[in-house]
């Protein structure tokens, strides 16, 4: 690791040029401590598609933001936590390589790199820094996570009763608890998730009675509808903005010509701070 380059000029300099690119829309990186280990561009996959992300692993935090500009714009930063990081490997396929799965309590997802060297890369760097940052934290490994949302091309019809087609006109639902594509009529139901959101969001049918049951199991009203149990809700519940996040995430996604395969000029697309 490099915790060396803590409070040193260069590592100064490499943390104002990420806050620079982010520009006003981006939240302060710079911390006492706080160390920038490594960047570079991963293709995440998204809701509609796989788009191109940058990535700022840091050795408490990793950051990452849509392109408008390579080296110069990103905006849409998210940042994640290292200790509430879970790492999953995912198995190689023809049309899918070097690819893993970053697991945390509020999302999941699924990331690949360019090449095995640069993911072997990735991935052990990250999970060093989640190990120290929870040897320093003193946290227990993190356990719960949210489903990875299957990509709507996975499907046409509704995974749940699996008679619905999907079409211009019956769009495509995301239930937050298990991560299925579904129907409208198999997602009215709203339920609270406390580790996604402060207000109720849409689940299928099959995870709506799966919580609701466990719900009045831990308030102890069996059989009962208490005040303290869910509300079967309408499909207008106000989470409709997260349908299409990814969608939103992706606008404007800058110089990335759309004719050209991805990492196809075989160059280094990650580098690591030493």
């Amino acid at each position: 690791m490099v915790d060396y380059l803590a409070n040193t000029e260069i590592n100064s300099q490499r943390i104002a040029a990420v806050e620079s690119c982010f520009g006003a829309s981006g939240q302060p990186l710079a911390l006492p401590g706080r160390v920038l280990l490594g960047e570079g561009v991963l293709t995440k996959e998204c809701r509609k598609k796989a788009k191109p992300r940058v990535f700022f692993l840091f050795n408490d935090i990793l950051v990452y933001g849509s392109i408008v500009l390579s080296k110069r714009r990103y905006h849409r930063q998210h940042i994640i936590p290292l200790e509430e990081v879970t790492l999953e490997p995912l198995p190689e396929t023809l049309q899918a390589k070097n690819r893993w799965m970053i697991r945390t309590a509020k999302k999941s997802f699924v990331v690949s790199a360019a090449s095995a060297t640069e993911r072997q890369e990735w991935v052990s760097h990250i999970e060093e820094c989640v190990r120290r940052q929870l040897l320093a934290t003193g946290r227990p490994p993190s356990t719960e996570h949210a489903a990875p949302w299957i990509p709507d091309k996975a499907t046409d019809i509704c995974m749940r009763c699996t008679q619905t087609r999907f079409s211009a006109l019956t769009r495509r639902h995301h239930c937050r608890k298990c991560g299925f594509v579904v129907c409208g009529d198999c997602s009215r139901a709203r339920f609270l998730l406390p580790r996604l959101s402060p207000k109720p969001l849409r689940v299928c049918s099959l995870c709506y009675r799966e919580l609701a049951a466990q719900k009045r199991k831990e308030d102890g009203e069996e059989g009962e509808q208490g005040a303290g149990s869910p509300a079967l809700c309408g499909a207008s519940s106000g989470d409709e903005d997260e349908d299409s996040d990814e969608d939103r995430e992706g606008s404007g996604d800058g110089d990335w010509p759309s004719r050209v395969q991805f990492y196809a000029s075989g160059v280094s697309w990650s580098s690591f701070h030493s």
